[in-house]
């Protein structure tokens, strides 16, 4: 049990500083695209929104970016719920 403690610690350590910045970005160009969308000003800010779908310049991740980032944060989210019930559960020591 402490192996799969550990792993699932260190994949969670692996993952969290790479998919930081994706999800940041998602959250923040998704956000301000819809402001402007709100004040009617889509047309200028159409580059947010080509960014928000993974299409930064030459590269393009449109096909792949939303799937990467729903990979990442799904693993986030399952390695860091599972290190919390753990945490939680009492531990068992026989005397």
């Amino acid at each position: 049990m402490r192996i799969y403690q550990a792993r699932l610690r260190q994949l969670h350590r692996i993952m969290a500083p790479i998919m930081i910045l994706p999800i940041i970005l998602t959250v923040i160009t998704g956000s301000i695209f819809q402001m402007a969308e709100l004040g009617g000003k889509e047309e200028d800010f159409s580059w947010l929104l080509a960014w928000h779908k993974g299409h930064f310049g030459s590269l393009n991740l449109e096909m792949i970016y939303p799937f990467l980032n729903a990979l990442g944060l799904l693993t986030l989210a399952i390695t860091g719920i599972s290190m919390w019930l753990q945490m939680r559960r009492p531990s068992r020591r026989s005397s």
